[in-house]
């Protein structure tokens, strides 16, 4: 008589299955979870430049940048959330009559992002801190 044919896997070969996706999960998922944080970058900046700009026809208006302030009543320049709401914007110091720095900081989910705190002033110059990343390679 002829042996019954063997259907289906052993044991061993699905542990080997579950090791190897495993294996590459391990490798994926930081790696995309880094691609996302990368891609929520823009929400700072588009904010960042947002507010900006708010500053920039508010001192139209009056002269100066003193006085102007951030949230959600109507006399505020801009809002204190970035529009998808991974950062915050706020007023490290006070503006003053000829100067403002405005600065994004993490929230939420994306508080373990390695650019840090992004920041704008009126000279339009860019930075980061807090992170690991430079100003090249965050903005």
């Amino acid at each position: 008589m002829r042996p019954a044919l063997q259907r289906g896997f052993t044991l061993i070969e699905v542990m080997i299955v579950v090791v190897v996706v495993a294996i590459l999960a391990a490798i994926a998922l930081p790696s995309y979870q880094e691609s996302v944080r990368k891609s929520r970058r823009a929400d700072a900046k588009s904010a960042l430049m947002g507010a900006s700009q708010a500053m920039e026809k508010f001192y139209t208006e009056r002269q100066t940048y003193a006085g102007a302030s951030l949230g959600s009543a109507a006399t505020d320049v801009y809002k204190t959330t970035s529009p998808d709401g991974y950062y915050t914007l706020s007023f490290p110091a006070l503006p003053t009559a000829s100067a403002y720095t405005i600065e994004a900081a993490r929230t939420g989910a994306q508080t373990n992002d390695k650019c840090g705190t992004f920041s704008i002033n009126q000279a339009g110059v860019k930075a980061v801190s807090g992170g690991s990343l430079t100003v090249a390679d965050c903005w």
